[in-house]
């Protein structure tokens, strides 16, 4: 792909994932993307087939790379591994303020519209979810075996226990259009997360 078709099909995945963070993947105008884009229909069709395609495309370079860059990479970091998982939420949460949080995080977003309609928008959520859980285990494990967390603990419960805390978080956020109410639940979150510590 040359560097313009990028660069068209870049500009089209972003507004894309903006039109569908807004309105929702049903109800997202193609005729607004394109209106953003300045891109012709023929040309977003050369680059995706259909608007399935767009959104599956959304999920998949836009969304995942997006997770990449604000959590699995900074979970990486050395250090005690609940300053490194408070750190990350910290930085998550600070993204979708800027990106306005009342709109809610748009993977939990498509979970909640696309996963009992079409499996593909399932299959795509569940990857992005297991892998954001396994890297929450990961963390915690590692804690246990430097002596840092507590071992009682079952990692993998407790990492999907915190993961579906923190979109549950961002769902009540939403739903109550407030920020505040993201940082009532994410001290409650702080709270269980240094209770971990050994």
């Amino acid at each position: 792909m040359n560097a313009d078709a990028d660069s068209t099909r870049q500009s089209l995945l972003k507004a894309a994932y903006e039109e569908i963070h807004r309105y929702g993947f049903q109800a997202a105008s193609l005729n607004a993307i394109l209106d953003r884009t300045g891109v012709t229909k023929g040309a977003l069709y050369h680059h995706f087939s259909s608007k399935l395609q767009l959104g599956y495309a959304v999920l998949d370079e836009h969304i995942a790379v997006e997770l990449e860059s604000l959590w699995f990479e900074p979970m990486q970091q050395p250090g005690h591994p609940i300053e490194v998982l408070m750190a990350a939420i910290k930085q998550l949460g600070d993204h979708y303020e800027c990106e306005e949080i009342t709109l809610g995080c748009p993977l939990n977003n498509l979970a909640q519209e696309m996963s009992a309609i079409d499996d593909g928008f399932r299959q795509r959520v569940d990857t992005l979810y297991q892998r954001w859980q396994s890297s929450i285990e990961s963390l915690l494990t590692r804690g246990q075996q430097q002596g840092s967390v507590n071992t009682s603990i079952d990692a993998a419960d407790t990492a999907f226990f915190i993961l579906a805390s923190l979109e549950g978080c961002m769902s009540m956020a939403k739903n109550a259009q407030s920020h505040d109410e993201l940082m009532r639940c994410g001290k409650g979150l702080m709270n269980y997360l240094n209770s971990l510590r050994a």
